[in-house]
């Protein structure tokens, strides 16, 4: 059946699938793979934010304890944070702030969380980890202006509801943090945002009281944070992990779970921010490497922005140790990107996004139709993945568009057509029919990125009476982006194919006659 698109707009598509992007902890960003990587990503996608943990970790050094005249006192140094964050600006990303973890010379205690031991205990001393807020907050607002620091929002802690990741997963505790780190924010200056909880999947039940604690407290809040994941319990084998996958659909679900949680509370009209989200939420399963994931995420990434103001792939780079030093190339990293810059299919998913135009004309199971301003379309369309076992994929997936085109008077239409799929855009694929190498040669890696490049193919295509006819095969697992526009024919008149070799054409005959 063929979808007849409408020609007039049917909304705008949203820039929230952009406007944060996950990474590795904080101090990573000193590295040149890292930052090579992000200089990559922000030119084919162009992520707004980029959020991440371990800020005042001992490892960026800004909690500085020491002792003169007999007294205990408190250095707070920026040294690292300045070279982050200058470096993060002058790729044109900001940004998003996670207070967290806690310094061990503040901590109550010595539990650790990652291969890195961030410390998720408790301050000892809640007046002391206010005042750590406010000299970081302020020197932000001092060095980078406060117009540019109030578009940063900021957020208190990191999933508070596990005890990985907060001492006892106590929730009074977490909120007596929120209400010392908020009140200090706000200490700096009114306009700056504060929010939380950034909750794990499976605790909606922190959202309501969390708000009843800062209405009854009136404790500041400016957005409301949560995290999304889909993927089951962890089998573990010797440096990776296999999960099953809830349906994509859960993801949307989850997105839409804050506001129905907070509704009729005072907190129900607050921006949402999904501060991180993926398949698995373990850094070392295959899936993210493959073409069937970004088949997946192509519908999450199409309709998640008409739930949320803002959703964080996490990550954008495999620069990332939360396990452990990668063992391998591909070894089921969160990122869109290896280390050593190989892009993976998902990169390709948001790079195709980014050339999406604002207009949406419509939207399906498989497909999403824009327009730009300048009146040239732009398709993303997929191939369904099933992941519950029920449906296999099947090898071929069709998809027929009547796409309008104009301006009037059109009568050709100039398609590109890029995608990546278990054929094409599949580096992960390349490397194991490479046999998997662990350190691959500077030959290999220049084939793999050759690998990870989409297929490309172009050509023209008819337009009647405003139309365009398009029929696509999608293979398995694959991801398309079609971008048409309208032909402006300026071929001279003199021109002919037969003439490339030289030989007489037939008008050249008749004039030597």
């Amino acid at each position: 059946m063929r979808i007849t698109v409408p020609d007039q707009p049917a909304g705008r598509l949203t820039d929230a699938w952009r406007r944060c992007v996950g990474t590795g902890r904080f101090e990573l960003a000193l590295r040149r793979d890292y930052q090579d990587s992000l200089a990559l990503v922000q030119a084919d996608i162009g992520f707004r934010h980029i959020r991440g943990h371990g800020l005042l970790s001992d490892g960026v050094g800004v909690h500085r304890p020491y002792e003169h005249d007999g007294k205990r006192r408190v250095h707070h140094s920026f040294t690292y944070v300045d070279q982050v964050v200058d470096a993060y600006l002058d790729l044109g990303i900001r940004p998003f702030v996670e207070l967290g973890f806690m310094p061990s010379g503040l901590a109550s205690g010595d539990q650790t969380v990652f291969w890195w031991k961030g410390n998720v205990t408790p301050p000892a001393s809640l007046s002391e980890w206010a005042d750590l807020v406010r000299a970081t907050v302020a020197h932000l607002v001092d060095r980078y202006g406060l117009n540019e620091v109030r578009g940063w929002p900021i957020e208190v802690w990191n999933e508070p509801n596990l005890e990985p990741f907060w001492q006892g997963a106590d929730r009074d505790a977490y909120h007596r943090l929120y209400e010392a780190s908020a009140y200090a924010v706000k200490d700096v200056d009114a306009s700056l945002q504060v929010g939380g909880p950034a909750i794990s999947p499976g605790a909606d039940d922190w959202l309501a009281s969390f708000a009843e604690f800062v209405t009854d407290r009136q404790v500041p809040v400016d957005f409301v944070s949560r995290h999304a994941y889909t993927s089951g319990p962890a089998q573990h084998v010797p440096f990776g992990t296999h999960q099953t996958l809830a349906p994509a659909a859960d993801l949307l679900t989850q997105f839409a779970a804050p506001r129905q949680h907070l509704a009729g509370t005072p907190l129900a009209d607050l921006p949402v921010h999904i501060t991180e989200f993926n398949s698995s939420y373990r850094p070392d399963n295959p899936i993210h490497d493959t073409a069937l994931h970004a088949a997946y995420l192509a519908p999450v990434l199409a309709t998640g922005g008409d739930l949320v103001d803002s959703f964080s792939y996490w990550t954008f780079s495999d620069v990332f140790e939360e396990v452990g030093v990668p063992t391998a190339l591909f070894h089921g990293g969160f990122g869109l990107l290896t280390h050593r810059q190989i892009k993976k299919p998902t990169y390709h998913l948001y790079a195709f996004m980014a050339r999406l135009g604002g207009d949406v004309l419509a939207r399906g199971d498989d497909h999403l139709v824009t327009r730009h301003r300048d009146g040239r379309i732009a398709v993303l369309a997929w191939a369904p993945v099933d992941v519950t076992g029920r449906s296999p994929a099947p090898d071929r997936h069709p998809l027929a568009l009547s796409i309008p085109l104009g301006p009037p008077g059109t009568t050709s239409a100039f398609l590109l057509r890029s995608s990546v799929g278990e054929e094409a855009g599949n580096a992960w694929a390349a490397w194991t029919e490479m046999g998997c190498p662990r350190s691959p040669s500077l030959r290999q890696l220049h084939a793999l990125r050759e690998a990870a490049e989409p297929a490309r193919t172009h050509r023209a295509l008819p337009v009647a009476a405003g139309r365009v006819e398009v029929d696509l095969t999608l293979g398995r697992h694959e991801v398309t982006l079609l971008e048409l526009s309208a032909v402006e024919d300026e071929t001279p008149q003199w021109w002919n194919a037969d003439r490339l070799l030289g030989h007489p054409v037939a008008a050249d005959r008749k004039e030597q006659q």
